[in-house]
């Protein structure tokens, strides 16, 4: 059975990114349930005040901000400055868009960069002093399309990616401190997401697959789509730790599919392993 931390969550402070909705707003009712506080970073001022209204007086600091916002990273170093210190910090705001890599045009792709991928990078910046001084743990939300592909996924699963390589560096350049880090990869889970994430239709050369795909996604079963508390109680296990795991998957459509598509890979690299020396030397 994995250890767990001797940091206990009562009397700890989380600062939690897109605490108002899907699973930021669960893992903060969690947290707070447990005795947290909770630095809770939200877009929409009137989802903060409901949170705030709902949880023990005292043990939410509201930030009402834009994450890509210049003044986002300032921002967030004052509030945990404020706070005294920092023990988890989960980096959970982002959003979904979704079409044909061609047809996603310069801006849209410009804007999940910097929503996923830029503004998760301002929230380290911002905390990462506090943490160490904590030896605190670090949540990055990612997704099971952060390890691969669908059709219509390219530019979303692009910056989940990226969220993936810059945590597995970030684990490594911290593990002399202390700070563990762990990348959540998430399945498809009954939230607020798929209401919210952009689409792009795609036309008639796109069809076929895009198309065919968001079809598919958009049709599936009520059983399909998994309970978003897994998600948050997942969260809330893995921070209490000694050694949490650098990846999770949460959702058996995670694991199956990330299982598939590493298999996949691996397959690919053992069979084209001697090319093109093999190559060569059958031409000679």
């Amino acid at each position: 059975m994995p250890a767990t931390s001797s940091t206990s969550t009562t009397s700890s402070t989380w600062l939690i990114t897109g605490a108002t909705s899907g699973f930021g707003r669960l893992v903060a009712d969690r947290a707070l349930a447990e005795g947290a506080h909770v630095i809770a970073v939200g877009r929409r001022a009137d989802r903060l005040a409901d949170l705030v209204s709902s949880a023990p007086q005292g043990r939410v600091t509201p930030l009402a901000l834009d994450v890509t916002a210049p003044e986002a990273e300032q921002v967030l170093a004052g509030a945990v400055e404020a706070a005294g210190r920092l023990d988890v910090l989960v980096n959970n705001a982002g959003y979904g868009l979704f079409g044909s890599v061609e047809q996603i045009g310069a801006e849209e792709a410009r804007a999940i960069f910097d929503t996923n991928v830029l503004a998760n990078l301002a929230v380290l910046r911002a905390t990462l002093p506090a943490l160490r001084a904590a030896r605190g743990r670090i949540v990055q939300t990612s997704s099971l399309i952060g390890q691969f592909a669908w059709p219509s996924s390219g530019l979303y699963a692009g910056s989940k990616g990226a969220v993936e390589l810059i945590s597995e560096a970030l684990a490594i350049e911290l593990a002399p401190t202390g700070v563990k880090v762990t990348v959540l990869e998430p399945g498809v889970f009954g939230t607020d997401f798929a209401t919210s994430a952009h689409v792009v239709a795609p036309d008639e050369v796109y069809a076929p697959t895009v198309g065919a795909f968001l079809t598919e996604v958009t049709s599936l079963p009520p059983e399909a789509v998994g309970d978003p508390a897994l998600v948050a109680d997942a969260v809330l296990a893995v921070v209490a730790l000694d050694e949490p795991p650098l990846r999770l998957a949460v959702g058996a459509d995670a694991i199956e599919g990330i299982r598939a598509s590493l298999q996949s890979r691996l397959a690919e690299l053992e069979k084209w392993a001697s090319f093109p020396a093999a190559r060569s030397s059958a031409a000679a």
